[in-house]
């Protein structure tokens, strides 16, 4: 459900399963300053000489103007939202609040528009791109628990909705302005981006976030960041957090272009099938490095106090009705079977609903991966007091039934740093169990890990349950 009449642009990136990774705001202010670099950088490579009435395109954002560049304020027509009316110039002070304030006279192709104070749009800083090689939208959001997430989307059909969002509010203050910027938008539509602008924008970013920030020279506009408290970080956590950036980032342009052709209707069979594939591969992967990701910032930072800060009542049967398909897929790739037993009625846990399903799958796929073919996995759900005790079970095949079993051999574990365990026998890198069990209290849960003689390790997860009010 939207927190406004209308919903905000980051609502919007949410509700189209874009990625989205909430972190501390340190993290997502500085994507997002790379990102607008980036972006402006690809918005140099792809313009050309400016037209004759100036503009090749539109740009759409909030607080304040992004770009400063001679060839892009001469070529773009740009129109800024702020939930401050304001006036840069000082030459046209806002009169009504829901006024209008254009500067073209001094400043051509740049308009001020003001939102509403209840729309919480005013707390997110965001970018729409539209030119006729791609569209683009990027939005930095401010949560009121403290945390802040970035996230941006080519697909057209995301930027499109993401217009719809902004331009209904356009049409309740200024429907004259409204129908003036919806014609121009509409020449943009449907740009399907070439996938090497794609690509681009994924080196772009790359290079962007490698290079100090104190040598980039003109940084588009970003409001002053509160500091948050951390401790000094370790440089293996460092390496970490570059590496899962780095790893995520082309994945994510890979999977951005595969749901692009994806659309097209005039694929043969084979080809979607296999495309499918690579977006679940891809999608396997990014959920991975955000958690390698999570975990080292827990590591480094304060978070594990503000993520705690947001355990709500939830619906476990919503989350397992997500997570059990998965589970069963992963199994099935590595020659496993899986059994899940649930209890007629799921009562309802108190934990992190961005977090929960992510730290199980993640939990789940390193499970998997330490087994050997043809191990069975079950998977018990039931109430114990005033917890919820979900624990995974491997029963390793044996061939010989005449013969009593073998011991289990625990997998071959070695320590990179502080965080990562390496298991040479598969090559599987994952976190160690510290930093689990970690992320589990980040959640409100705990994780005990136990070592069976004949069967190996047994993984039992403890949520905590919603106290009814007769009980508290």
């Amino acid at each position: 459900m939207y927190e406004w009449i209308l919903p905000s642009l980051s609502e919007v990136l949410v509700a189209s399963q874009s990625a989205v990774a909430e972190c501390s705001p340190a993290k997502a202010e500085q994507q997002w300053r790379v990102s607008l670099a980036a972006t402006e950088h690809l918005l140099i490579n792809n313009l050309g000489n400016a037209a004759s009435d100036g503009t090749q395109g539109l740009v759409l954002a909030a607080p304040a103007p992004l770009f400063s560049q001679p060839k892009l304020t001469q070529s773009l027509r740009r129109v800024t939202f702020t939930a401050k009316p304001f006036n840069p110039l000082a030459l046209m002070p806002f009169q009504m609040p829901i006024a209008i304030a254009t500067i073209d006279e001094v400043t051509p192709h740049e308009s001020v528009l003001p939102l509403l104070p209840a729309d919480p749009l005013g707390r997110e800083q965001f970018c729409l791109v539209f030119t006729d090689k791609f569209t683009l939208v990027l939005v930095l959001a401010a949560h009121k628990n403290g945390q802040k997430t970035f996230s941006f989307s080519f697909e057209p059909e995301v930027v499109q909705q993401a217009w719809r969002a902004l331009g209904a509010r356009v049409m309740l203050t200024n429907p004259d302005f409204f129908a003036e910027l919806d014609t121009i938008v509409q020449k943009y539509f449907p740009i399907t981006p070439d996938y090497r602008t794609v690509i681009q924008f994924s080196q772009l970013l790359l290079q962007e976030f490698t290079e100090p920030e104190a040598d980039r020279g003109n940084v588009p506009y970003s409001p002053p960041l509160p500091v948050c408290p951390s401790v000094s970080p370790r440089p293996d956590v460092e390496l970490l957090q570059a590496f899962a950036h780095e790893v995520r980032t082309p994945l994510t342009t890979i999977r951005t272009m595969t749901r692009l052709l994806l659309k097209r209707r005039d694929l043969p069979a084979n080809v979607i099938s296999r495309l499918e594939v690579i977006d679940h591969e891809c999608t396997e992967q990014i959920d991975r490095m955000e958690l390698l990701f999570k975990a080292a910032e827990l590591e480094t930072s304060t978070s594990v106090k503000f993520t705690r800060t947001q355990l709500t009542p939830m619906s476990l049967d919503q989350v397992l009705q997500q997570s059990i398909p998965r589970w069963q897929q992963a199994a099935n790739r590595r020659n496993l079977t899986l059994d899940v037993v649930l209890p007629q009625q799921l009562p309802t846990v108190v934990s992190n609903p961005s977090m929960l399903d992510q730290v199980l799958t993640g939990l789940m796929e390193n499970f998997t991966r330490s087994l050997p073919p043809g191990s069975h996995i079950q998977v018990h759900v039931i109430p114990a007091g005033d917890q919820l005790k979900l624990q995974l079970s491997p029963q390793l095949q044996c061939k010989d039934t005449s013969k009593a079993p073998t011991p289990a051999k625990p997998p071959i574990r070695k320590a990179l740093g502080q965080l990562l365990m390496f298991q040479p026998e598969t090559g599987t890198i994952s976190l160690n169990l510290a930093a689990t069990k970690h992320l589990f209290q980040a959640i409100g849960g705990k994780l005990i890990v136990r070592q069976r003689p004949h069967d190996g390790e047994v993984l039992t997860i403890f949520l905590p349950l919603e106290v009814s009010p007769s009980k508290s």
